[in-house]
């Protein structure tokens, strides 16, 4: 029996919240293990959302483009799936914290719906709004990437409130790691659409391509990507920062629980001021 998309999450905050603990306690082998995990529980959920969307929309996740606004017209979003669940679903697929615009291209990639990015720049402080008046009432919330000082909300960068403070902090090679892991999480689902015998979106090769030419020995700079040589090429990467980076977020953690006893703030950052950080101004990009 497929399980729902609901008991999907529950497992995976299951699983962070075990690798979370086996990272403070040195155990790497048992971490590998939980992680291994994860990404299966991951792929599950994806497959889930994708034969929902072949059920709910005509070419579901394989149809070539999402329909563009109409010429003049403001952007609209042509599905009643709240922009919560959009952004949880591009950041689920993600798998690391990224801004809206990216959110925006893995959504229209490969689930074929356009999310308008505007309502994301409103979003995280809706949600902190929601928490703040409700804590937990919801199974997860769109909180912002934290800062390894200071732990104050990267602007522009959401994350997932079930994810571990280990993977929600950047530190200084926090964005590059994360850009990696974002390339290996669209390789692997380009890599999968093609194993299943179909075809990827042209937004998810393009998305495949932007990725690509910014990693060494991704890409040769002509015709579609190779995804598992893209994978190959990022995980090739990502093993030189590894430690490293794994040593800022844990560390950075550490003192985080320490420091910000308040649930609301270690999800949406120590700079809160009645709900509105102080750095925050403007629209997020």
């Amino acid at each position: 029996m497929t399980a729902s998309l609901e008991e999907l999450e529950a497992r995976m905050v299951e699983y962070r919240t075990a690798i979370s603990e086996s990272n403070r306690r040195g155990e790497k082998d048992e971490a590998k293990r939980l992680r291994d995990k994860l990404r299966a529980v991951l792929a599950e959920y994806t497959r889930v959302v994708d034969e929902g969307e072949e059920l709910s929309e005509p070419g579901g996740l394989y149809a070539v483009e999402a329909e563009p606004p109409p010429s003049g017209g403001a952007p609209q979003s042509s599905t009643s799936v709240p922009i919560r669940e959009q952004a949880h679903q591009a950041l689920t697929i993600l798998d690391a914290p990224a801004g809206p615009k990216l959110i925006a291209a893995t959504h229209a990639a490969f689930l074929s719906e356009p999310v308008v990015t505007a309502r994301l720049g409103s979003l995280r402080r809706d949600e902190e709004r929601s928490f703040v008046a409700q804590p937990f009432a919801r199974p997860y919330y769109i909180c912002p990437a934290l800062t390894h000082d200071r732990f104050t909300p990267v602007r522009g960068l959401l994350a997932v409130s079930t994810w571990s403070l280990e993977q929600r902090i950047s530190g200084p090679l926090g964005p590059r790691v994360d850009f990696l892991t974002h390339a290996k999480r669209v390789g692997e689902q380009v890599a999968r659409i093609e194993r299943a015998g179909h075809q990827p979106t042209l937004p998810a090769w393009a998305l495949l391509r932007r990725f690509a030419l910014n990693i060494p020995g991704a890409y040769e700079g002509f015709g579609r990507p190779d995804a598992t040589r893209v994978v190959e090429a990022a995980e090739a990467e990502t093993a030189v920062h590894a430690d490293a980076d794994d040593a800022t977020r844990r560390a950075a953690a550490a003192r985080a629980r320490e420091q910000l006893t308040d649930p609301a703030r270690l999800l949406f950052g120590a700079a809160r001021v009645g709900g509105v950080d102080k750095a925050d101004s403007g629209s997020e990009n």
